[in-house]
């Protein structure tokens, strides 16, 4: 018996260490691991380590002009708005992956690289944006997101430059991660699917979410949708960049009953604005059901079989 037993464990143990060296082989993603890291860094954190060899700092500045003006030292310009356009059917949506890849390449990002992203003004939007793109692309380094934004930075008296840095081209190759976003068939069957337990946040303006401008094909909002205000995560006028602190972004979550046990679809008008609020719930606050609808309003409000609502969010 005792021999038995013994043989017992010996196979237990061979069985256990080959589950662990298949989960462990090089290009295997176990179930729910998370491939990018994002997170916001201070304008301090991005002075000390600008001249790091593995950092690589984008602004993301839609004029050129501001750029060449006045950027972090070591800051290479791709603006925010480069990674979209037509794509034979819809306006502003995603570039196919190969130009994508290609762009992240030009700006010298590698697959080791460390990622920096600023904006300014209310731009923070295009930050997330090329944030959530690169983990969109299973970007395996790290993702930061200068929290303030370049105000923030010069506000603290930090170095800036007008000269332009040289690098090689990076290697950054990209691998499509559709586990965090929804495609519009997703979305038509989760909306006719009246038992499907969804939480959708619309972070568009008040007057928007209620359907109350006439700019879309239809206005309003998807059925159901929790209309979340993407400033409501920023402390505002005083600079869109920074973000609240983490504790008054869980409490406005916990008044609006939203909870980290909630399956989340973050949706907007492009899928620009629906990224700040997608990094800082899945990121930030570690909220581990939170994907993305690309196709946002854009797409919606054009399927004429699909309900639109109106109406403001009496909880706003």
């Amino acid at each position: 018996m005792l021999k038995q037993l013994q043989r017992w464990k010996i196979q237990l143990a061979a069985f256990l260490a080959a589950v662990i060296a298949v989960a462990t082989l090089p290009g295997l993603v176990q179930p729910g691991a998370a491939a990018t890291t994002i997170d916001f860094v201070t304008p301090q954190w991005v002075a000390q380590h600008s001249g790091d060899r593995s950092l690589r700092i984008l602004d993301v500045r839609t004029n050129p002009l501001d750029y060449i003006s006045s950027h972090i030292p070591g800051a290479v310009n791709i603006a925010e708005n480069t990674f979209r356009g037509p794509n034979g059917r819809l306006p502003v949506q995603f570039w196919e992956q190969q130009k994508i890849e290609a762009l992240f390449q030009e700006a010298g990002v590698n697959s080791d690289s460390h990622v920096v992203i600023y904006s300014e003004g209310n731009s923070i939007l295009g930050s997330t944006q090329v944030a959530y793109l690169l983990e969109r692309g299973s970007f395996g380094g790290e993702v930061s997101v200068l929290d303030g934004g370049f105000k923030a930075y010069k506000d603290a008296g930090l170095p800036v430059t007008k000269e332009f840095p040289e690098y090689a081209k990076g290697n950054f190759a990209l691998e499509d991660n559709s586990d965090i976003r929804v495609s519009l068939d997703e979305v038509r069957s989760i909306v006719r699917d009246r038992s499907a337990r969804v939480t959708f946040i619309d972070p568009r303006p008040p007057a928007l979410f209620a359907g109350e401008e006439d700019l879309f094909i239809r206005n309003g909002h998807i059925p159901g949708a929790n209309n979340l205000p993407w400033p409501s995560f920023t402390v505002g006028e005083a600079n869109f960049h920074q973000l609240k602190p983490l504790d008054d972004i869980r409490a406005l979550l916990a008044r609006r009953e939203i909870t980290p046990e909630d399956d989340i679809i973050v949706t907007c008008s492009t899928g620009r604005e629906a990224s700040l609020q997608y990094v800082v719930l899945k990121h930030l606050l570690g909220y581990p059901n939170v994907r993305l609808y690309e196709g946002a309003w854009t797409e919606y409000s054009a399927q004429p079989d699909l309900p639109v609502a109106t109406g403001q969010d009496p909880n706003v």
